[in-house]
């Protein structure tokens, strides 16, 4: 059997491929948003990957390609469609102005610092896909019922903020509909269970319980680095003190009941 490690050297060689070919895009299109759906469809190339070559148990092989690449297809299929046509994600353009001459060398260490976050990722693909433990346990039936409920929450919160946008300026300047009444970012939230449900298909595995460093590490990344923190420094500056009360009546993770303005 094929050990972890060895498993997700060749996902981080493919991500790698991979950024290095989307590095190229940006640089002809001056727009750097591609490598966020290309993070998403590498991770989910990575779970089909791993569950189609993989020796585990064949049904809980099944699941991590279903789980990991339905999610990885949407996420990425919805931040192209979002994306494309329009201009660059103000987040990166703050990056631009930052790096200044050296842009395009640090926007490749960036892309590459993506492809090991790939790996990273697969990790709880990698160790449910090669279990051979038969099939049908607890962990397994409540990671496809908690990743069910993430994924069709996730994709929830994108559609009202679609639609909300798609409304206009007479939508106002912040949307408060839906899930987004009861956390600024619902869609981080729902996208954090994923990563709860693919740990938990893999926490019975061999060193299963090394898959929880990836929820840990999504719910860091979402908190403190690349989530809210960038997401709501871009809102404060182009939605000013209508984002402002947002910030102080509405939970900015977890939904839960709005605090009144």
């Amino acid at each position: 059997m094929m050990p972890v490690l060895a498993s997700l050297s060749w996902v981080f060689l493919a991500a790698a491929l991979l950024m290095s070919l989307l590095w190229l895009v940006q640089r002809r299109t001056g727009n750097a948003g591609v490598v966020d759906a290309g993070w998403a469809a590498g991770i989910g190339l990575a779970a089909l990957g791993l569950g189609t070559f993989m020796e585990g148990e064949p049904g809980r092989r099944v699941l991590v390609a279903l789980t990991g690449g339905l999610w990885g297809i949407r996420l990425a299929w919805h931040i192209h469609h979002r994306s494309h046509g329009k201009p660059e994600d103000g987040r990166y353009q703050q990056l631009r102005r930052e790096w200044g001459d050296q842009v395009q060398f640090r926007m490749f260490r960036f892309y590459q610092l993506q492809a090991i976050t790939v790996a990273f990722f697969a990790l709880p693909f990698a160790l449910a896909a090669r279990d051979v433990a038969p099939f049908g346990r607890w962990t397994d039936l409540a990671a496809a019922l908690l990743w069910l409920i993430a994924l069709t929450g996730e994709a929830w919160a994108d559609a009202q903020l679609k639609s909300f946008k798609a409304a206009g300026p007479a939508a106002g300047p912040v949307c408060r509909v839906g899930l987004w009444k009861y956390s600024r970012h619902p869609n981080y939230f729902f996208e954090w269970l994923n990563w709860c449900a693919f740990a938990l298909l893999a926490l019975l595995a061999p060193g299963g319980y090394l898959a929880l460093l990836a929820p840990a590490a999504m719910l860091f990344l979402l908190l403190r680095v690349t989530g809210i923190p960038a997401t709501e420094e871009q809102a404060v500056r182009s939605k000013g003190e209508a984002y402002r009360d947002y910030q102080r009546t509405t939970s900015a993770f977890i939904p839960w009941f709005p605090k009144k303005g």
